[in-house]
């Protein structure tokens, strides 16, 4: 992927120990299979994976655990950084393509702040660590983002790449869209309802699904301005999507899968809206809250 055909975003924040530096060369952080654990008790309890990972790290267990540096103060990424000019320029694409899209149905897009952490970091939905993975808190419109979760997709879960890196990052921005478009907020008022949102088919599922296929859409547009997509691009983003299906996952934790737990949907799931997604270039197509056939 030819990544730097894109714009680079003014958007992104640095708060990495130290303000550079993106290897993650002796930065602590939890293993994947204690991410998974707690992931999966989050579900089973009904509670924000992020909010019970954010209540370890202020009860003081997550430093202990990871040995996660404070965090720091928010600059500007070096623009010597390999990997922070790759999130910028794949932020500032998203930009662009979501701002025309918005910009033909009379509405303005509102861009999203991309905040780089190591370790740990706070955001208005909580604490968090990099054992959370990428997320979006609609409560301040950011993404967070540990570059760190790159390697551990290509060590840990079998996926990786450029183009798969920059379908999480989309997938992360799909939320955004999301929360502008009131999308979050039914599943949210759902939730306090005391509707049962998780499970096969469940709201939090098909609201998943719909970020994979705004990322699909996203995909789609970016190539037809630049083609920058590579021979084995497509596929790498295939794998990543695969990798990170509920089943999948919950398969490697504890060795059974449990429907009634997904809470992103299965493999098949991630990479059927995502292929709609990138196929149709049409967000009319992501409409997954109503689709009978996930």
């Amino acid at each position: 992927m030819d990544w730097n055909k894109g714009r680079r975003s003014s958007n992104v924040e640095d708060r990495r120990s130290g303000g550079g530096g993106g290897g993650g060369g002796g930065r602590g952080k939890l293993g994947i299979g204690a991410m998974l654990a707690v992931v999966v008790v989050s579900v089973l309890l009904g509670k924000n994976p992020i909010e019970m990972l954010g209540l370890i790290e202020n009860s003081g267990v997550a430093d202990v655990l990871s040995g996660a540096p404070a965090e720091q103060t928010a600059t500007a990424p070096p623009v010597d950084d390999r990997e922070a000019e790759f999130v910028a320029r794949i932020l500032g694409d998203t930009e662009d393509v979501w701002g025309a899209i918005f910009q033909k149905s009379d509405q303005r897009y509102v861009q999203p702040k991309l905040v780089l952490f190591a370790g740990r970091v706070q955001s208005a939905c909580g604490g968090a660590t990099s054992a959370t993975g990428p997320f979006y808190c609609p409560a301040d419109q950011q993404v967070y983002l540990d570059t760190s979760f790159f390697s551990q997709m290509r060590s840990q879960l079998g996926g990786g790449g450029d183009f798969a890196e920059a379908y999480v990052i989309a997938h992360e921005v799909g939320h955004h869209l999301q929360t502008l478009l009131g999308v979050s907020a039914e599943v949210n008022a759902a939730r306090q309802r005391g509707e049962n949102v998780v499970g096969d088919g469940g709201l939090l599922v098909r609201q998943e699904l719909q970020a994979d296929c705004l990322a699909g859409v996203w995909a789609h547009h970016a190539q037809a301005r630049h083609q920058w997509l590579e021979a084995g691009d497509i596929d790498e983003a295939l794998n990543t999507a695969t990798a990170i299906g509920d089943d999948r996952l919950q398969k490697q934790s504890q060795g059974t899968v449990v429907p009634d737990a997904f809470s992103h949907g299965t493999s098949v799931q991630r990479v059927r809206w995502f292929k709609a997604g990138f196929q149709q270039g049409d967000v009319a197509g992501c409409d997954t809250f109503n689709a009978k056939n996930l």
